[in-house]
Formats: structure tokens, sequence, C-alpha cells
């Protein structure tokens, strides 16, 4: 029965629209821890610390973070897995030209598929520099993480690609979420609109919050 689900279009549209959920969650959340780094050293190292002791003494050191890293790492998966097959599927079953062109659709609509990619790129090199240090800047000082953002948003390689992947990130949400509605069955003509509002908020309010890191470094508000 799960196999059936999963080879149907409408099963792997509502894989994507939870797992997208699953993450959009994840976003809110991480988007505050960051905003700590304006109360200072103390205070979002403090909060680095509190992530990895979340839960004890009946969770273990770190167990509960990692827990939530699985979480996420199968969410990205099934929701590019998903989305790739989708975009395959409507190729096929389009293999050629329209003879009209289609309604003009939204930028966000249009860039869905690059915007996925640069986010996937985004994450991969996210984890190199903050988590693993292997491509950080500066000297990757273990349990220092605020040394560590600062280093990386003191370089203009990564101010530009973070603001880059925001910006693709708030894009992405915002055509994202009302389409997760749709797939999900929260859409309706009554309800459209406040949903429409909604992704927008959201998008508005998670790319300022997040883009707010690096510009809040390169102002010298955070140093």
């Amino acid at each position: 029965m799960a196999r059936t689900v999963w080879d149907s279009t409408v099963g792997k549209k509502t894989v994507m629209a939870v797992s997208g959920l699953v993450m959009l969650l994840y976003l809110v959340a991480h988007m505050i821890g960051n905003l700590k780094i304006y109360f200072g050293t103390e205070e979002f190292n403090h909060y680095a610390h509190w992530l990895r002791t979340v839960g004890e003494p009946f969770m273990h050191y770190e167990w509960t973070l990692w827990l939530i890293r699985v979480v996420l790492v199968v969410a990205v998966v099934a929701h590019a897995v998903s989305a790739y097959q989708l975009s395959r599927r409507d190729i096929k079953a389009r293999p050629s030209k329209y003879v009209h062109k289609k309604p003009r659709s939204s930028y966000a609509t249009r860039t869905m598929r690059w915007g996925g990619i640069i986010l996937g790129l985004f994450i991969v090199w996210h984890i190199l520099d903050l988590t693993t240090g292997t491509v950080h800047s500066g000297g990757f000082e273990t349990g220092k993480p605020y040394q560590n953002v600062v280093d990386t948003f003191s370089t203009w390689y990564g101010n530009v690609i973070c603001i880059v992947a925001m910006l693709a990130l708030g894009l992405h949400i915002r055509h994202g979420f009302w389409s997760a509605a749709q797939t999900l069955g929260a859409g309706s003509r009554t309800r459209d609109r406040a949903l429409k509002t909604t992704a927008n908020v959201l998008a508005l309010l998670l790319t300022i919050g997040f883009v707010a890191v690096p510009v809040g470094v390169m102002t010298g508000v955070v140093s």
C-alpha cells in the first residue's frame, strides 16, 4: 500500500508537502535561535550548548540534537526525491512544447527548481562551514559558535552565499507553503487569500530573520 501511494502523483505531492512543513517548522525555530546572536557571545554560546543538552538526563548528551538531525535529513531527502521525480514525470507527460503559451506564472513558481538546487548546495556548505568546520575561514573553534559565525560573515563570499540562499528560500517558501496547503486539502476559495498572505508573511519574516545575521556582522553590530 505504501508503495502504491508513493508511486502516485498525489502520494509524491503529499510527501513533498509534509516534508516541507517539517522543514518550515525547523526553519522558524532555527531563525529564532540565530537571532540570539544579537544578545552577545555568552547568550549565543549558551543557546548552542543548550541544544546539546535538551532532554537530559532522560536523553544522553546530544541525543535530542541528533534525533532532530535525522528527522531533517529524512525530510530533505524525501522532499528532494519527490520533487525530482515529479519534475521528471511532468517532462515525460509533455515531451513537446505547448502550441499556445501557458499563462504566466509567478517568479517564485518559475524558480522553484533552481531555488531547490541553490538551497541544497547551501545546506552542504553550511554544514561544512559551521558544523564540521571543514571549509570554515579563520580557524574553526569547537564550542565557540558565536566566533565561528562572525568569522564566516566577515568574508565577502560568506555573505554572498548566505544572502543569495536566503532570497531563494523566501521565494521557495512563498510558493511552497501555499502549494502544500492545497495538496493537504487546506485550501478553498474562501481560505486561499489568507493562505497566500500567510505564505508571503512567512517568506518575508524568515528571509529578513536569516539575512539579519550576516548584515549584523557586516555592519559591526555583531562583532
